[in-house]
């Protein structure tokens, strides 16, 4: 992992969101046009990634276009300016991806795109293919520290380090990509996701929101929240905090979990039969996706992430630490790096109930001045780390390097 600058914690006033470099000057007068390609834009962080790349694009003076399977994120592209083409880049058949690839080249020359960026291993390694076809360079991002058990898998996820710039979402990718993919650092650039501390910001929540969400999920007055946002699938640890709940033995205490099911049924429905067999009906609550979850996290008194496999980054407790809330979390992937361990929250092995229960009795037990210092650490962590303007301009300015 390169090294960092010291984000500091001390508490005061909190920074404001740092804007980084000044992206209108980064292609020295020109107007580049940039295509990204992801395979659908329904929901999740490459995908608000993409999306929050095509308003800076548009905002530096490019062009920015991008192609997608389609989803309800595409209409955000409108409101920017940003053109949206749909394909079918989301599929894995390698005739569909070969298809593909002629199909970007075809964008590329009819759009003049300077550089394209793929979010993705099916629609980058199509990306990889245009970009030789038309001569452009080729950027990815690695999301995730991909799995693989062999050599095939291993080469089919290879096509993210083939391009001419990588971007890792954290020093625990960089790491991975360097050491499995033997990526240098002429080639591997560092740029953490980025929260927008416009929206993620304690005082931009009226009482009105928070309101509805209580009324919504029917939360009783005098119960303390714990909230654990993330898709309900097994290894974001659902199950682990039910069972931290059953061991906390406080009734004035309900774990809210949020999220969408995507279609994963039976672990709703195992979720469901565990908390009937704990006796935890009045103390847990499966909330379902949520639209404001910036209301969900002032309504919190902590933010739980108890995944049980690595986080690549970890949004969700960046962006409960922009709320100005304490967070736990697993002790796996880019922890270290998005948790200041005794200051913005607390960190606990993974799998681990005894002990996500002791922390989460512990986070409720601060008091005032102390819930006010952890905030403020937390709030000053993400600000000087981890918000959409830093992770834009640097962005921007990878695709300088390469447009020079």
């Amino acid at each position: 992992m390169p090294p960092q600058d010291d984000a500091g914690t001390l508490a005061g006033d909190v920074p404001p969101d740092n804007p980084g470099l000044d992206a209108t000057s980064l292609f020295g007068g020109g107007k580049p046009v940039i295509l990204q390609v992801i395979p659908t834009l329904v929901t999740g962080g490459a995908e608000r990634g993409c999306i929050d790349m095509a308003a800076a694009i548009q905002r530096a003076g490019g062009t920015a276009i991008v192609v997608s399977a389609g989803g309800p994120m595409a209409r955000e592209l409108d409101r920017y300016g940003a053109k949206h083409i749909q394909l079918p880049v989301q599929s894995k058949n390698p005739l569909t991806m070969r298809r593909n690839a002629g199909r970007l080249a075809d964008l590329i020359r009819q759009h003049g795109v300077d550089l394209i960026h793929a979010r993705s291993r099916a629609p980058a390694w199509s990306a990889y293919w245009a970009s030789k076809r038309t001569g452009i360079p080729f950027v990815t991002t690695f999301h995730a520290p991909y799995n693989f058990k062999g050599r095939v898998k291993k080469w089919y996820n290879s096509v993210m380090a083939k391009a001419d710039r990588i971007i890792a979402v954290s020093g625990f990718v960089y790491d991975h990509v360097a050491t499995e993919y033997g990526v240098g650092a002429d080639r591997l650039r560092l740029i953490h996701r980025g929260v927008d501390v416009d929206i993620m910001s304690p005082d931009k929540v009226t009482q009105a929101r928070m309101a509805q969400l209580i009324q919504q999920w029917r939360l009783p007055e005098d119960q303390r929240i714990v909230l654990l946002p993330g898709r309900l699938t097994r290894w974001k640890g659902q199950g682990v905090l039910i069972d931290a709940i059953a061991k906390l033995g406080r009734s004035d205490v309900r774990a809210v979990l949020v999220g969408d099911d995507q279609g994963r049924d039976h672990y709703r429905q195992e979720l469901e039969d565990h908390i009937r067999r704990l006796n935890l009906g009045g103390q847990v609550t499966i909330a379902g996706h949520c639209n404001d979850m910036a209301a969900a996290y002032m309504l919190s008194d902590v933010v739980v992430n108890a995944s049980v496999e690595p986080e690549a980054f970890g949004r969700v407790i960046a962006e409960a630490q922009s709320m100005g809330r304490p967070v736990i979390v697993s002790n796996l992937g880019a922890v270290k790096e998005t948790v200041i361990n005794g200051e913005t929250g607390l960190v606990v092995p993974p799998g681990d109930p005894d002990a996500l229960a002791g922390a989460i009795r512990a986070a409720l037990d601060l008091d005032p001045l102390q819930r006010q210092a952890v905030g403020l650490d937390g709030m000053r962590h993400v600000r000087t780390n981890f918000t959409k303007a830093g992770m834009c301009a640097a962005t921007l300015a990878v695709y300088a390097e390469l447009l020079g």
